[in-house]
This record gives structure tokens, C-alpha cells and sequence, in this order.
């Protein structure tokens, strides 16, 4: 069973990990470090997201000698580029990011849609 203390230390834990996540996901994460070259100043942007979980536990196990316990917490943030802000003596501009791979799997999986449809298309006319 848990004891009063191990469940405060679990508490604090949970606490300290919901921090790591705010602390993680932040304004920084998205917009980058901005670069002067030349006349412009380049701001990267991203897009960021994640989040957190945590598990817990306690009792007797009817199996073996466990006496039951447990707890588990996780993590995880993913940041991908969309573009850039570009901006000059005339104003701000979007520059938008182009994601090849994204691009080539989105064409992929088009392709594949369209296979198993023509296909099926192809078996109905057979049929009739």
C-alpha cells in the first residue's frame, strides 16, 4: 500500500513534470532566434506540440509474493519547421516552409487510394 510520503514524492514529481512540459512547449519553441542578413531580420517558426502522462498503483498482487505497487509518468514534445517571417524597412512577410517528405508521403498514400479504387471499379465491370 502507499504510504502517505511516497504519495506526497509522487505528487512532487508529477508536479515538477507538468513544469518540464510547460517549460518545453513554450513561445521559444516556436519562434526561433531571429537572423539579420543584410537589410532583413529572418524569424524561424515551428510547429510544436506534445504532452504528458503518468500512471499509478498499489494493493496486494494475488499472484506470486508482489505485495502491488507501481507509477510510471512520461514526456514527449515533436517540433516541425513551417516557415519563416521575414522582415524588412517595407514590412513582414510569411515564407512559408515546403515539407518534401510530407509532400511525397501525402502522394503516396493518394496513390494507393486510387489503386485499390480502380481496382474494385475494374471487378464491378468484370461482374456485370
Amino acid at each position: 500500500m502507499t504510504t502517505s510520503a511516497e504519495f506526497e514524492q509522487l505528487q512532487d514529481s508529477i508536479i515538477a513534470e507538468s513544469g518540464a512540459t510547460r517549460d518545453a512547449i513554450s513561445v521559444k519553441r516556436v519562434f526561433g532566434k531571429p537572423y539579420h542578413v543584410g537589410d532583413r531580420t529572418v524569424i524561424p517558426v515551428a510547429a510544436v506540440s506534445g504532452g504528458a502522462g503518468g500512471g499509478g498503483g498499489s494493493g496486494e498482487s494475488k499472484e506470486e509474493d508482489g505485495t502491488g505497487q507501481g507509477f510510471g509518468s512520461g514526456f514527449g514534445i515533436t517540433a516541425r519547421p513551417v516557415g519563416v517571417y521575414e522582415v524588412t524597412e517595407d514590412g513582414v512577410e510569411w515564407k512559408p516552409s515546403v515539407d518534401v517528405n510530407r509532400l511525397a508521403s501525402g502522394g503516396q498514400r493518394l496513390a494507393g487510394i486510387m489503386a485499390v479504387c480502380l481496382t474494385i471499379v475494374y471487378i464491378l465491370r468484370r461482374r456485370g
